[in-house]
């Protein structure tokens, strides 16, 4: 399956702070989209808009492969989660 973003099928165009997407979205992976990272520092969310809210860890990461980046998967409780990187598929 081929996931492509589209602007114009954003449910959720609202950009929140990290803070924000982890009170809305508690313990569950969300897609972002257009993420803004903290200055100096590209590990740490600053903004970004909630595309996906529903889907699985496992889809999540095929979006972010399939779009080259373009969809983040980042779970909202990284505390009760060990997440891998996937940094070698876009470098």
């Amino acid at each position: 399956m081929n996931y492509i973003v589209s602007r114009e099928n954003i449910n959720m165009e609202e950009r929140m702070t990290w803070e924000e997407i982890q009170e809305k979205y508690p313990d569950q992976w969300v897609g972002l989209i257009d993420v803004e990272y903290e200055p100096n520092n590209d590990a740490t969310i600053k903004t970004a808009v909630v595309k996906y809210a529903d889907k699985s860890k496992d889809e999540l990461t095929m979006m972010q492969i399939q779009t080259n980046g373009e969809i983040l998967g980042r779970y909202t409780t990284p505390d009760n989660i060990f997440q891998l990187g996937i940094a070698g598929y876009f470098g």
